[in-house]
């Protein structure tokens, strides 16, 4: 499919694109027929996951009817506490009523009975956080009501858990055990969720044991929510076991272990499972067939995740916009920008209209494709459909200009948000994170404190990838210690982009000390505190170790690490492999290399690449020229960085007719990267080798 590449202008007197309906995304994509037949495009670091929603609700929170005409008392009128009482049950009954929450508020203040009566403090927290008034607010009562009911804290615990703010959840949680009070079936789901959105297994596994005490485990909402926590926690294991001693399962209850094995990658479970529900008497519903679809498309396989769509359809079940969302999703996390582009036109001509999840996942699409007309075409799709307001939309956008070059954009959105999240914030911060304005990134980061806002390790993940690539290596250092000031502790993340920072901005020995310290506590380098227990490399910080002792030429060093990888199993990894190889070619130690190179399993571009220059760099010209055809034979496409090793070779050799055979290879290839960087290179190898006449024929673009 063709993917947009609109000119749209921007009005000369707004930063804003102009508005645009889905009418006009449909006539900007080259619509056709689906096609079922997909080549993934090359994958591309991003992060991104959709979470599996219930449709299910809680008994216990269906509202009354209540009468019309009580509504029409007058809130100055109330001079007793039981009419103010009276009118607390009405607005807690029906959502309808339009009473100003503060108003009684403040009449119960008068009356001095928030303090002597903990009823009436009880229903009116539950009144703020019905959604009429703020939260903050609704926490300031709160902390005055004398005596507390489990209503009231399970008002505020599920406020904080609409809202995402995980700790202010378990606060909350800590006061209510302090009070003496427990959560009931009801309240424990609620637990078990945020449990699993911060990853907290320990807590989650005390909820467990709490749970089977309280014999709770028959109630199937509890159940559902154990299943999604040790999936969420990378325990299958323990998903299972919740799933098979379970006395009743609904379909949700199934659904939730069919995404559990699908965020596993393990796609032929995930599809048996599927197959007993039906079996078992239970019939999909729009949710399981979206987790099916989705968890196809994350694991790299959008054929399957298309064809499950069409078998929705022959199974009678229309799909929706989050069948589709789900896809697109899938294809945007693994970096295959050109098929959740293609994936979208089917949508269009489904025919689907975008909500704003869809903006919010096409979005990074523009970013990744650094498609800015795109983007602007988008943009203007989100006004119209009056998707601006929604701070993940706000977010994304600002992602997506700063990503196309476009940070004045993005300062302009990012200016205009009236609630800034902490995700917005880190999103603004990154743009000038990856400009290199570390002073305007930091100024940020001070203004978001001086916000009451809290930083969070993404934020400070992100200030420290900058400082390392910069070389700022003080700087990065106090950011590191600033972390465990404010309560966080660096992770992996943390690691990885400072290590990985420090090799390439030429730190290579920080670097190595840094890899070391992180796997031994209580140990500094250079000022930086690691945290009181150790922390794994990954095969990410494993492949900067090695760069680095490449760098350095620390082949002992180098060796050690492999040792490590051996051990940890990370071998079979990609990119640990080709830095291996390189790291023991440019080490002079060929003969390593080249068995690494023979045992690796999958070679990539990149790997090849390694032992092209390695035999170069160790004077084999002419094995590394065996290697590149050796490549191309294993059809695999050179990249821009292989040319740029073999061109200086043909200088080495004196191997002009390769040079020309490497030029014209060059010209029909239609390389994707900047061939500018190419016109240079050929340039100089044929000056290099006295033919003018040749050099005439390179053109920049």
């Amino acid at each position: 499919m063709t993917t947009l590449r609109s000119g749209l202008l921007l009005h000369s007197n707004n930063f804003l694109p102009e508005s645009s309906s889905s009418d006009r995304l449909t006539h900007k994509l080259n619509l056709s027929q689906a096609k079922f037949q997909f080549r993934p495009s090359t994958a591309r670091n991003l992060g991104f996951k959709q979470a599996l929603v219930s449709n299910q609700r809680n008994p216990k929170s269906h509202l009354v009817p209540v009468a019309q005409d009580a509504r029409d008392c007058s809130v100055q009128s109330l001079e007793s506490v039981d009419e103010c009482l009276s009118l607390l049950n009405l607005l807690n009954k029906n959502s309808n009523c339009s009473y100003d929450i503060k108003q009684i508020h403040g009449q119960f203040v008068k009356m001095g009975s928030i303090k002597s009566n903990s009823l009436i403090g009880n229903k009116l927290a539950i009144s703020y956080l019905k959604g009429r008034g703020s939260l903050n607010d609704a926490r300031r009562l709160f902390d005055e009501i004398p005596d507390r009911t489990v209503p009231a804290y399970a008002a505020l615990i599920g406020s904080y858990s609409r809202s995402e703010r995980w700790e202010e959840l378990f606060s909350v949680l800590g006061l209510m055990v302090h009070d003496g009070l427990l959560p009931d079936k009801y309240l424990v789901p609620t637990i078990l969720k945020a449990c699993s959105a911060v990853q907290l297994l320990s807590s989650g596994k005390m909820v467990h044991g709490y749970v089977i005490r309280k014999q709770l485990l028959t109630d199937v909402f509890v159940g559902n929510a154990l299943i999604d926590l040790y999936a969420n926690c990378d325990d299958l294991r323990s998903s299972k076991y919740v799933f098979d001693t379970m006395r009743e399962r609904d379909v949700v209850s199934w659904t939730a272990l069919v995404s559990a094995y699908m965020d596993g990658g393990l796609l032929d479970d995930a599809t048996n499972v599927f197959q007993s529900m039906q079996s078992n008497g239970v019939k999909p519903d729009l949710i399981s067939w979206n987790a099916l679809v989705a968890g196809f498309a994350r694991n790299e396989e959008t054929d399957l995740a298309l064809l499950s769509l069409e078998e929705m359809q022959e199974k009678g079940l229309k799909p929706r916009v989050s069948s589709w969302n789900g896809i697109i999703s899938g294809c945007v996390q693994n970096g295959y920008f050109e098929d959740a582009l293609d994936v979208f036109g089917m949508m269009l001509s489904f025919p689907e209209d975008p909500n704003v999840v869809t903006v919010v996942n096409i979005l990074p699409v523009c970013a990744g494709l650094k498609d800015l007309n795109l983007g602007k075409v988008v943009h203007g799709y989100a006004l119209k459909s009056n998707f601006c307001k929604n701070v993940h939309v706000e977010g994304s956008l600002i992602n997506m200009y700063s990503k196309c070059g476009r940070n004045d954009y993005a300062e302009k959105i990012f200016a205009t948000i009236q609630n800034k999240n902490v995700a917005v914030w880190n999103e603004m911060i990154a743009g000038y994170v990856n400009e290199g304005k570390m002073e305007s990134a930091l100024r940020l980061l001070r203004l978001m404190q001086n916000y009451d806002l809290k930083p969070d390790r993404i934020t400070f993940n992100t200030m420290l990838s900058g400082h390392a690539r910069n070389g700022e290596k003080n700087e990065a250092c106090k950011l590191l210690s600033e972390m465990s000031v404010v309560g966080l502790k660096p992770n992996i993340f943390s690691f990885n982009v400072l290590i990985s920072g420090f090799q390439q901005s030429g730190l290579s020995q920080e670097a190595l000390k840094l890899f070391r310290v992180m796997q031994s506590p209580l140990s500094k380098c250079s000022n930086i505190e690691v945290p009181d227990e150790s922390i794994q490399p990954s095969p990410v910080t494993t492949t900067s170790a090695i760069a680095a002792c490449a760098d350095l030429s620390l082949l002992r060093q180098g060796k050690e690490i492999h040792g490590r990888v051996l051990r940890n199993g990370f071998e079979p990894n990609i990119f640990v492999s080709s830095a291996l190889i390189e790291m023991y070619a440019k080490c002079h130690d060929i003969v390593s290399a080249t068995k690494l190179f023979l045992k690796t399993e999958d070679r990539n571009t990149v790997t090849w690449n390694s032992l092209i220059a390695g035999n170069l760099n160790n004077q084999q010209p002419e094995e590394a020229l065996k290697i590149f055809c050796a490549m191309l034979d294993e059809g695999l496409k050179p990249s821009l960085v292989t040319f740029m090793i073999l061109l200086p070779a043909c200088v080495y050799m004196g191997t002009l007719n390769f040079g020309r055979e490497l030029h014209g290879y060059i010209v029909k290839s239609h390389l994707d990267e900047p061939t500018s960087i190419l016109s240079s290179a050929l340039t100089d190898m044929y000056a290099k080798c006295g033919c003018m006449e040749d050099n005439k024929l390179v053109s920049s673009p």
